[in-house]
């Protein structure tokens, strides 16, 4: 494991002043030696594609409660004003509340859930700790997408992440369409590091949250994904997952139907992958967009 405050030999440079070439990723997207509850053709698929999906995770009824808690969560002024929710600048709706799992004891609950926390687990072989965790809102007709990208891109230059082993899981607790702003993936892609161009601004994730501008990969690049890939769409049920790899290639288009889209999402890290001093940035991300303080310690 890397010790905390020191950086590692980088092999995915990026923000430079000029893209560099894609590079070949080195690291396997499912790491053995754990066993969990994906069978095996499914993580067969994951290893593949990058992205794997997990139809009923939740049950209607446990949709129905988590939905409430994010009512609550919306509707408490105190946490309105809480720099960990951020608000569209067009409308001032909530658009995420960052450290949802220290703020809900129920999100807390759902992170350690074995239906959750096994997978991250098992994909990527060793103990885990939450990375981030927030919760998505996508309003009907104002709704905002988000631009193609990266995950580990910006964790890495931002954050200090030295790999790309770590996963996300994205938890719908509303209907995802394919006609309001669901999640679009490229199969494949995770293998594949796209550097970025750009120098990082001083606290950048200010603005990132609400539209990133520095670390998004260029039209020539995201077209020779696609061209190599092509595009598949998450969609289903509420209570639906979508787990994907942390380099996997992904964005979202607006939602200018009236049907709203909401999750959680939670970020997974190996403890082998610990945090390390940002690659491409003046200071690191604060706390409660990329844990630092547990950075490495099994989550319990």
């Amino acid at each position: 494991m890397t010790a905390l405050g020191t950086k590692t030999e980088d092999r995915y440079r990026t923000r430079t002043a000029r893209a560099l070439d894609p590079v070949d990723r080195v690291e396997p997207t499912v790491w053995p030696g754990v066993d969990g509850p994906i069978a095996d053709p499914t993580l067969a698929a994951h290893d593949r594609d990058g992205y794997s999906t997990h139809p009923d995770l939740l049950s209607p009824a446990e949709v129905h409660t988590h939905r409430q808690e994010l009512d609550r969560l919306v509707a408490d002024p105190e946490l309105r004003a809480d720099e960990r929710t951020v608000v569209e600048r067009s409308t001032d709706q909530v658009r995420s509340i960052f450290e949802v799992h220290r703020i809900s004891p129920l999100i807390a609950e759902l992170v350690r859930d074995p239906r959750v926390l096994d997978r991250a687990r098992q994909v990527l072989g060793s103990e885990v700790y939450v990375h981030q965790s927030r919760v998505n809102f996508m309003p009907g007709f104002i709704g905002r997408g988000f631009y193609w990208h990266s995950d580990f891109e910006t964790w890495h230059a931002e954050d200090g992440m030295p790999t790309p082993r770590a996963v996300s899981m994205s938890i719908a607790l509303t209907d995802n369409h394919p006609f309001n702003g669901g999640l679009m993936v490229m199969p494949g892609s995770q293998r594949t590091f796209v550097p970025c161009a750009g120098e990082t601004p001083d606290e950048h994730y200010r603005a990132s949250l609400t539209e990133q501008e520095i670390g998004v990969p260029s039209h020539t690049a995201i077209t020779a994904l696609a061209d190599a890939h092509g595009i598949d769409q998450f969609t289903g049920p509420a209570g639906s997952a979508l787990l994907f790899d942390s380099n996997l290639m992904h964005g979202s288009g607006n939602n200018i139907t009236p049907f709203p889209r909401s999750n959680i999402f939670v970020v997974f890290n190996s403890v082998e992958n610990a945090v390390v001093e940002p690659f491409a940035a003046p200071s690191p991300r604060p706390e409660f967009i990329a844990a630092r303080q547990n950075s490495g310690e099994p989550l319990r």
